[in-house]
């Protein structure tokens, strides 16, 4: 695989509290950590690349009562504010979310240990959603490539490596997924795993939508199911980001939405990358009771 030429505007990382972050999220970091959350609002969290616009999709079309028309009322990334999204002239994730009057559904991949404290003294909902990590790796290369606005994930193994470390936007998959998976037992926390939402999303969103406390009658999962599914989603330009400015996300190197199938690491890895990685893997999982499906 070949390196991606250079974006004009792509920008180095800067680590909060070990945590290596887009520098302009950095730079807003004192707004970002005095967020006050609210009660009632919702926080839809992931490591980036684990279904993120899936399932806020899915949780969006679950408070419209399944009406696929109400959500199409703006881009998804407008219905959601993303807490640390910091990029001039344009508001702040935080400016954002302040402006909009509650209930709010609000966005992070920021992990457990960056947090806002306010969101655990209101005791505010969460949805956490996971992805086995060799898929994950996978689709952060191809974003990384795409995203020109952060650091060049460079060749595939180098990329691989990085990950591992968690030297790449947002820190380490490990400490991410186990931070959240421990939260479960301070905040009202609903862990799911794209892997199970893939297999059975009906079962999988009707967990969702009893969470939120909006459960859904048949013929609304069903209208929920279908307008969810990756090709639905990949045609909908509320959902797949076409808007965006290539100067922002060059879907002429990769699409946003790019393949949401589950074991297209194959494709990737050599056997001793997945080697190495799955021993990596199991010594930083031991004894958390965490377990991904890489193949269904």
């Amino acid at each position: 695989m070949s390196e991606d030429p250079p974006g004009q505007e792509r920008r180095p990382l800067v680590a909060v509290d070990g945590v290596p972050l887009p520098e302009k999220t950095w730079e807003n970091w004192a707004q970002i950590k005095a967020f006050q959350a609210k009660p009632d609002d919702l926080l839809i969290c992931t490591y980036p690349k684990a279904g993120t616009t899936w399932i806020q999709e899915i949780v969006d079309m679950i408070q419209q009562g399944g009406d696929p028309e109400k959500c199409r009322r703006a881009p998804l990334h407008e219905r959601h504010p993303f807490l640390e999204w910091a990029r001039s002239p344009q508001s702040t994730g935080v400016a954002w979310a302040d402006a909009m009057p509650p209930p709010r559904t609000l966005k992070t991949h920021l992990p457990v240990k960056l947090l806002p404290a306010s969101f655990w003294e209101q005791g505010c909902k969460v949805v956490y959603m996971a992805r086995n990590p060799k898929d994950s790796a996978v689709s952060y290369y191809h974003f990384l490539r795409m995203h020109q606005l952060l650091p060049q994930p460079g060749p595939w193994p180098q990329f691989l490596e990085a990950f591992m470390a968690g030297t790449v936007p947002w820190g380490s998959w490990h400490e991410h997924v186990r931070g959240w998976w421990r939260a479960r037992e301070v905040l009202p926390l609903l862990f799911l795993h794209y892997e199970d939402l893939k297999e059975d999303p009906g079962r999988e969103i009707q967990r969702v939508a009893q969470f939120i406390g909006q459960p859904l009658a048949p013929a609304a999962l069903e209208r929920v199911v279908h307008h969810t599914s990756f090709e639905v989603m990949r045609a909908n330009p509320a959902t797949n980001r076409a808007s965006a400015p290539r100067s922002v996300l060059d879907q002429s190197i990769s699409p946003f939405m790019r393949k949401g199938t589950v074991g297209d690491w194959k494709n990737h890895f050599t056997v001793a990358q997945s080697e190495h990685f799955d021993r990596d893997c199991a010594s930083k999982t031991a004894g958390t009771g965490l377990a991904f499906r890489t193949e269904l």
